[in-house]
C-alpha cells in the first residue's frame, strides 16, 4: 500500500509539502492549488500537524468595538472572528454596540483548573477507601512529584470519586498561560508512577485516564468543578438603549428567555443558551486555540433579570473554557497576530483572552435573543447569510 511521502530529517519544507500534494493528487486526480497557496513558513509546524501539504484558508472578520471591564480586560477591544457562516459577524458586532452603548461588559474569571483523572481498580473496596486515605495523608508528596515535570504547572488539589471498587483522583492543576493538557498529562503520569511504586496494598489496575478529565467532550463535573476558566460576563442594558437598537423591551426578551430555558430542559441540552458555540469557535479558530475544545468551553448558562428601575440584566457563565495564550497553535504567524490585536498574545494573556471570549458570547447571546422577538432573525439571514453560485 502507498504510504503517504515522508523526510524523517526535514519533514517541515516547502518541497515536502509539494511533494505530498502532487502524491495526493496522482491518487485522487483533485488539483490542490488554492491549498498550497500559504503565507506561513513549515518550518514553524513541528508540534502544530504532522504530513503537512497546506492551508484550509478561512475568512476572519472583526467585530466591534466591545467595551469590556474586567479584571484583566479593560478597554475597547476589536474581536477577530474566523468564520464561513454568513451574518455571525453582523450579529456579534451589534451585541457589541449595545453592550458599548450601555456602558460596557463586567467579565471577571472565577476558577481556574485543569485536569488528568486517572483510576485506581482494588481487590474490593474497603482497600479503595484505605487508598483514598492514603492519598489525602500523602497529598504534599504526590504534589511536589508532579510538579517536577513542570515550571508552570502547580497541583492544586485532588478530588476523589468513587464506585464499587474503582477510585478515579481527578488532579486539578493550575498552568499559567497554556491550555495544559499535555502539561497535567506528564505531571499526573509522574506523580502516578510514584504511587505505584509505593505498593498499594489490595491495588490491581491503574490508567493514566478513564474518561472523567474530561476531554474535549461536556460533562456535568466539568460544569460544576471548572475545567480550563470559569468566567462570567454580564452587562445592564437600559430598557431604552434595548428598544432603540434591538427593537424589543426587557420585558419581551425575558419572557423569551424563559421559554428558552424550558425549551433546553424539554431537550435534555447541556446549556440553556442560544449559540454560544458560534463566537468561541469563531475566535477559537482566529486566535489558534484547539478548536476540539469548544466540545467543553461551549456549554455554559445564561442567566436574566428585571432590574427595579426596568432594565435588562444579562449575563453569561461558562465553566469550561479551555483557553490558550502561550503554547500550542498560538504561536502560529496569523494567529499570533490575532492575539496580537487583543494585547492577549503571550505570558500573562490568558486570563484577559477568556475574559474577551465570555464577553464575546454575551454579545452573541443578546443579538441573537432579541433578533428572535422582534422576528428579525430570518430577514438578517436573507440580507447577510445567503451565499448561492
Amino acid at each position: 500500500m502507498p504510504k503517504i511521502p515522508r523526510d524523517k530529517s526535514n519533514d517541515y519544507s516547502l518541497e515536502m509539502a509539494k511533494t505530498r500534494r502532487a502524491f495526493l493528487t496522482q491518487k485522487t486526480g483533485q488539483s490542490l492549488q488554492q491549498v498550497g497557496h500559504f503565507s506561513l513558513q513549515p518550518e514553524s509546524l513541528p508540534g502544530n500537524i504532522e504530513n503537512f501539504i497546506g492551508v484550509a484558508q478561512v475568512p476572519i472578520g472583526l467585530a466591534g468595538p466591545m467595551l469590556i471591564d474586567g479584571l484583566e480586560a479593560n478597554g475597547e477591544f476589536y474581536v477577530p472572528m474566523a468564520t464561513t457562516e454568513g451574518t455571525l459577524v453582523a450579529s456579534y458586532n451589534r451585541g457589541m454596540r449595545l453592550t458599548n452603548e450601555a456602558g460596557g461588559i463586567k467579565t471577571t474569571v472565577i476558577d481556574d483548573a485543569m485536569q488528568r483523572a486517572p483510576l485506581f481498580s482494588f481487590c474490593d473496596a474497603r482497600a479503595a477507601l484505605a487508598f483514598g486515605q492514603w492519598v489525602t495523608d500523602n497529598f504534599e508528596q504526590i504534589k511536589a512529584k508532579a510538579e517536577e515535570t513542570t515550571s508552570v504547572g502547580k497541583l492544586r488539589d485532588i478530588e476523589q470519586y468513587a464506585v464499587s471498587k474503582i477510585r478515579w483522583l481527578r488532579f486539578n492543576y493550575t498552568c499559567g498561560d497554556a491550555a495544559g493538557q499535555n502539561m497535567v498529562s506528564k505531571a499526573t503520569r509522574h506523580a502516578c508512577q510514584w504511587i505505584l511504586d509505593q505498593k498499594i496494598e489490595g491495588l490491581d489496575h491503574f490508567a493514566l485516564s478513564a474518561n472523567l478529565d474530561t476531554d474535549k467532550k461536556h460533562s456535568f463535573v466539568n460544569s460544576l468543578h471548572t475545567r480550563g476558566k470559569r468566567v462570567v460576563a454580564e452587562v445592564v442594558i437600559p430598557a431604552a438603549l434595548m428598544k432603540s437598537i434591538m427593537h424589543c423591551t426587557p420585558e419581551e426578551l425575558y419572557k423569551q428567555r424563559q421559554f428558552s430555558n424550558m425549551g433546553a430542559f424539554m431537550a435534555g441540552s447541556v446549556s440553556n443558551g442560544a449559540h454560544f458555540a458560534n463566537g468561541i469557535t469563531a475566535v477559537f479558530i482566529a486566535c489558534g486555540q484547539d478548536v476540539a475544545n469548544v466540545a467543553e468551553s461551549s456549554a455554559g448558562y445564561s442567566f436574566s433579570e428585571i432590574t427595579a428601575d426596568g432594565d435588562y440584566y444579562f449575563s453569561v457563565t461558562i465553566p469550561s473554557l479551555v483557553v490558550a495564550t502561550y503554547g500550542g497553535g498560538t504561536g502560529l504567524a496569523t494567529q499570533r497576530e490575532c492575539l496580537e490585536t487583543l494585547g492577549c498574545y503571550g505570558k500573562g494573556g490568558v486570563n484577559k483572552f477568556a475574559e474577551i471570549v465570555a464577553a464575546t458570547v454575551l454579545c452573541g447571546e443578546l443579538s441573537l435573543g432579541a433578533a428572535v422577538v422582534a422576528d428579525e432573525w430570518v430577514s438578517s439571514h436573507d440580507q447577510y447569510g445567503r451565499n448561492r453560485p
